[in-house]
């Protein structure tokens, strides 16, 4: 992905939050993201990791959250530490959505989304949570989710993301990467941490679908 971006001509990055729960390396991937240009906002995994209170108590979370504890050391007190929103050239990036990092926006409008907004937030809402990319309007808002680079959750296993020139001007796009090879490397390195509950973050990723 970061190799896509930067031939289509990406200079600066803006990380959406959720960066090291549930995936094969953790402390590698945030090791990564530090040589970055990059603005970083907090998602409610990263929260998680030092405040849990409202993470649901399934296995598979409870698991994760102590696993990647361990596999991060003081990073994980950083990644808690994030802010939970940032504003760029008059628009707004956050995890979620301006008022929540786990009630978010969904492809087709519902009856949430005047909630999830007030009369002062920018025209552009950039945000994530839902693992879903698409783009569409709201009022005089523009919602964008650029998808997730590791865990898609519509199907499609490739990388997603979003080049962004300013403004409204986003190209939602998507990066070929082996799955397969990943999906092995998920197995091998949580099984000693989740014992069978590996095999739904496996599935999640072989069918880039939240399967429980």
């Amino acid at each position: 992905m970061l190799a896509d971006a930067r031939t289509a001509g990406a200079e600066q990055f803006v990380l959406g939050g959720d960066y090291a729960l549930f995936g094969a390396f953790p402390r590698e991937t945030v090791g990564v993201l530090h040589e970055l240009d990059g603005t970083w906002i907090r998602g409610n995994t990263d929260r998680w990791l030092e405040d849990a209170s409202d993470a649901p108590e399934g296995e598979v979370i409870q698991r994760s959250l102590s696993a990647c504890r361990e596999a991060l050391g003081d990073a994980a007190s950083d990644l808690a530490a994030l802010q939970a929103t940032a504003e760029l050239e008059g628009t707004l990036f956050c995890h979620a959505s301006p008022r929540s990092d786990m009630i978010s926006f969904m492809p087709a409008a519902d009856e949430r989304d005047a909630s999830l907004l007030v009369d002062d937030d920018p025209n552009v809402i950039v945000f994530g949570h839902t693992h879903l990319q698409f783009r569409r309007p709201f009022g005089r808002h523009t919602l964008v989710n650029p998808g997730s680079v590791g865990l898609p959750f519509d199907g499609d296993r490739r990388a997603a993301y979003a080049l962004w020139r300013g403004g409204g001007d986003f190209e939602l796009r998507r990066v070929d990467y082996d799955t397969d090879a990943y999906a092995r490397e998920l197995r091998e390195r949580l099984a000693p941490a989740l014992g069978d509950a590996v095999e739904i973050l496996v599935r999640r990723v072989e069918q880039a679908a939240f399967v429980t």
